[in-house]
């Protein structure tokens, strides 16, 4: 069932729990996100961010989001994860997606709120919901740090909360990305995540929050993070990870002995990130400590 952002997150705030939103970039990962979440009886969103264009065109992969959602048996949300330029959110929304980022973080303030108050106006058209984001993390939704960001002192890239306060007034945006210390890719080291800075947000602003840079959390903070009224979770790399991971295991068990088939290598990938995915929707789900 196809659903809008706006629609998880009352379901989320509901039962005071975050919804998983996981990129999706070929066939196997949608099959493999929404398994998992029929499996455990949940809403789930499978997104599509612009910077992986290059790996999988939107236009292709756009519309089997938006089939297999149709056809879940629990409500799915379609997403653009980090839309970048006004003409990419455009595509997404004439395609059908039901709900757009718009990420003008590495903007000017005060450009990055007039770019997301056209990116709300155009998807209001349609009813789509709108998340957007100030801070940083520094990286890229591929892991990769962006140049001239610092690594070692995530502080200079925390969300301001006042500032957030009057970015959600100035925009009308469904839902905030705010930094407070996750990082998207693998994590060298364990995160740090400052907590105070999303008391800080709560505080001033009411509509939900989203949590990027989800994979490797520690189970304590995704809760504590729920607690203090995140609502959104993306997660992708270390779902990605396990299938890579058991991709080759079973290569490496099969080497001289069977041939590999490629139809082998799909399916071992899918069924390890389903298996992943499952394991994170039950951490999310789990709701306030």
């Amino acid at each position: 069932m196809l659903v809008t952002l706006k629609e998880i997150m009352e379901w989320a705030e509901k039962r005071k729990c975050a919804a998983g939103s996981f990129n999706t970039p070929n066939l196997e990962s949608i099959l493999a996100v929404i398994g998992a979440a029929e499996e455990q009886n949940v809403p789930v969103i499978i997104q599509h961010a612009q910077v992986h264009e290059s790996l999988m065109p939107i236009a292709v992969i756009g519309p089997v989001m938006l089939e297999l959602a149709r056809r879940a048996k629990v409500p799915v949300c379609v997403h653009l994860d980090h839309g970048e330029t006004m003409d990419y959110i455009g595509k997404a929304l004439e395609m059908g997606f039901t709900s757009v980022m718009y990420d003008g973080s590495l903007l000017p303030y005060e450009e990055n709120v007039r770019d997301t108050r056209q990116a709300v106006e155009t998807a209001r058209k349609t009813g789509a919901s709108v998340e957007a984001e100030i801070g940083s993390m520094g990286r890229r939704e591929t892991g990769v740090r962006i140049e001239g960001e610092p690594e070692e002192d995530p502080a200079k890239i925390y969300t301001d909360p006042r500032q957030a306060e009057e970015f959600v007034e100035r925009t009308g945006i469904d839902a905030l990305a705010c930094s407070f210390g996750t990082s998207h890719g693998i994590y060298l080291k364990e995160p740090r995540l400052n907590m105070d800075i999303l008391d800080g947000i709560r505080e001033r602003v009411e509509i939900p929050l989203v949590m990027h840079g989800g994979s490797g959390i520690s189970e304590r903070d995704y809760r504590t993070a729920i607690a203090k009224g995140i609502r959104k979770i993306n997660y992708y790399t270390y779902m990605a990870k396990a299938g890579g991971g058991r991709v080759i295991a079973e290569i490496e068990r099969r080497t001289g002995r069977e041939p590999v088939l490629f139809h082998d290598i799909s399916g071992w990938g899918m069924h390890a990130m389903r298996e992943d995915a499952e394991c994170a929707m039950k951490v999310f789900a789990m709701g306030e400590i």
